[in-house]
């Protein structure tokens, strides 16, 4: 009798720590949207969605839990696989702002898993699957990138900008300072890749990001066209 209780509480406490590591908690989200002329104009190219060539805009790259000294949470529920039927009515929005520019090209799914399986199932705790991809979906409204920077005169022309006058456009238009991150072109030169917004848990609302990405400019960078 003795031996089965002690069984019981071990499967109890295997139980709850396994629900515990799959709901990790986290502090805040990073919004991640890519230019897409940036990524296209490496060593690495891109290829087109088999829905074709995306708009000229800023599109998601993804919505990652993070923890306030930098590090984050990845791949928390292996058990939760990836189910296309559960955002079956944001898949048009979702490749219009969402799309995969990875080589072969794609309907998006495989791009798709890979953010729901690494970092939306640590999120769980606060959005399912489908409030996850729609949570991204609604800030990609709240922060128009393209508009801000070209309210500050700011265009994708394959003309060179300062790193401080990018992230003040961002900034004045959101109210928070934003993390901008570049890859290099063909040529070598730095260029406008990614921009960082911080976003409360509960995947609404910006926030003052606890810390900033470490991604790496020069004080001028490329914004290619695309």
């Amino acid at each position: 009798m003795a031996l089965e209780l002690f069984t019981l509480r071990l499967l109890s406490a295997l139980c709850l720590l396994s629900v515990q590591t799959f709901a990790q908690d986290f502090d805040f989200f990073y919004f991640v949207q890519q230019w897409p002329g940036s990524y296209c104009d490496t060593q690495q190219s891109c290829c087109y969605p088999s829905s074709g060539k995306p708009a000229a805009d800023f599109g998601i790259h993804g919505l990652w839990p993070n923890y306030n000294d930098g590090s984050y949470p990845s791949n928390c529920d292996p058990g939760v696989p990836f189910n296309p039927s559960k955002i079956s009515d944001l898949v048009d929005s979702m490749q219009t702002n969402w799309p995969s520019l990875a080589c072969p090209s794609s309907d998006g799914d495989t791009f798709w898993s890979h953010e729901w399986t690494k970092h939306g199932t640590c999120s769980e705790s606060v959005l399912d699957e489908r409030g996850y991809f729609s949570a991204a979906l609604n800030l990609k409204k709240q922060v128009n990138l393209l508009e801000a920077l070209r309210n500050s005169g700011i265009e994708p022309n394959d003309q060179s900008y300062s790193l401080n006058s990018i992230s003040q456009a961002i900034s004045d238009a959101t109210g928070y300072t934003p993390g901008i991150e570049c890859n290099r072109d063909e040529s070598g030169n730095d260029q406008l890749y990614q921009v960082y917004v911080c976003v409360d848990t509960s995947g609404t609302s910006l926030i003052d990001c606890p810390v900033l990405p470490h991604g790496k400019c020069s004080s001028q960078i490329h914004f290619p066209s695309f």
